[in-house]
């Protein structure tokens, strides 16, 4: 059985207006990607597809908590994610991705396939550099014999004595 077949929706037999789906994502949803990010995950999804004459409007709102690994400790911990996107479905010759947001399918067709953009969506939402969330006060909550341990093993400036000699000499100009 297909753990991604509830997310095609067939349209044809939908009169024109609003309709609502919801979802419910987790980790056998991402299981079904092979490059995935997001390997555990607890997410609400919640479509509304306005069904026009020549077009699809699909507005998703995804809420939920994604499993993820802090990169500056290395940590797991539970990440919030909350954003909403929308695609836009026309109907034409063949299928073909005008931008990011709209997508042309064959007006033969009769059912659509969110998963791959739900998927799309819920990585979109991680930030590019994942780190646990400050407390209430401001400090990190990331794992404080990691950062003890990074700051022992980071650089530290050290200046050349040469050029605390150079700054001793001036020029005849001034």
């Amino acid at each position: 059985m297909n753990p991604l077949k509830e997310f095609i929706i067939p349209f044809v037999g939908l009169e024109l207006g609003n309709h609502l789906f919801d979802f419910e994502v987790d980790d056998k949803f991402f299981e079904q990607f092979e490059y995935s990010q997001i390997h555990s995950a607890k997410l609400k999804v919640a479509v509304s597809l306005e069904k026009q004459e020549r077009m699809l409007i699909f507005n998703t709102e995804i809420s939920g908590e994604v499993e993820a690994v802090c990169d500056r400790c290395g940590g797991g911990f539970l990440l919030p994610v909350d954003g909403a996107e929308q695609l836009i479905v026309k109907f034409g010759e063949e299928y073909s991705e005008e931008s990011d947001d709209v997508v042309v399918i064959p007006a033969t067709e009769y059912k659509f396939d969110l998963a791959p953009f739900i998927y799309e969506y819920a990585h979109l939402m991680l930030p590019a550099r994942i780190l646990h969330p400050d407390d209430e006060n401001g400090n990190s909550t990331c794992d404080p014999e990691v950062l003890k341990r990074l700051t022992e093993m980071a650089p530290h400036e050290t200046i050349d004595p040469r050029w605390d000699a150079l700054k001793n000499l001036q020029t005849d100009n001034e």
